[in-house]
């Protein structure tokens, strides 16, 4: 939680309908921790190093809530997240690619998603809530 100190990096994070300021109960509801299969990324020496979520949304593994811990950023571990998030949901849901979610205005996130092969695709469905949002897809991050 300490990791997103004020709303915009909250909702960038965890969309526009995540509550801030936020307690320990909404935070949980609100990240979905219960509902949505939830993965942390451990460094070395035991220490949370990153988080992330994956599902099945409109036929594809979709990867969420992505975060580094801001210790950890810049070192690889990003793209390290992403690539065991699709791994495993690739074989967990029987799917091909991967998809996810980036604000318009996260440069740094969104290109590194595009150096794990994915990129920018119309959503397939219509969402007139995503318009600061890019939907990416990739096959094989």
């Amino acid at each position: 939680m300490s990791w997103f100190p004020d709303r915009e990096s909250c909702q960038s994070w965890g969309g526009p309908e995540f509550r801030f300021p936020f307690a320990e109960d909404s935070f949980r509801d609100d990240a979905k921790l219960v509902s949505l299969p939830s993965w942390a990324l451990v460094g070395n020496d035991r220490t949370l190093a990153g988080f992330g979520q994956c599902y099945l949304r409109v036929g594809r593994c979709h990867v969420g809530r992505l975060v580094i811990a801001p210790a950890f950023r810049r070192q690889g571990f990003g793209g390290t997240l992403v690539r065991e998030l699709c791994s495993w949901g690739r074989t967990e849901f029987g799917v091909e690619s991967c998809s996810l979610f980036v604000m318009a205005s996260n440069v740094r996130a969104k290109r590194l998603y595009e150096r794990l092969g994915f990129a920018q695709v119309p959503y397939p469905e219509p969402a007139p809530e995503l318009q600061e949002i890019i939907y990416m897809v990739a096959a094989q991050p």
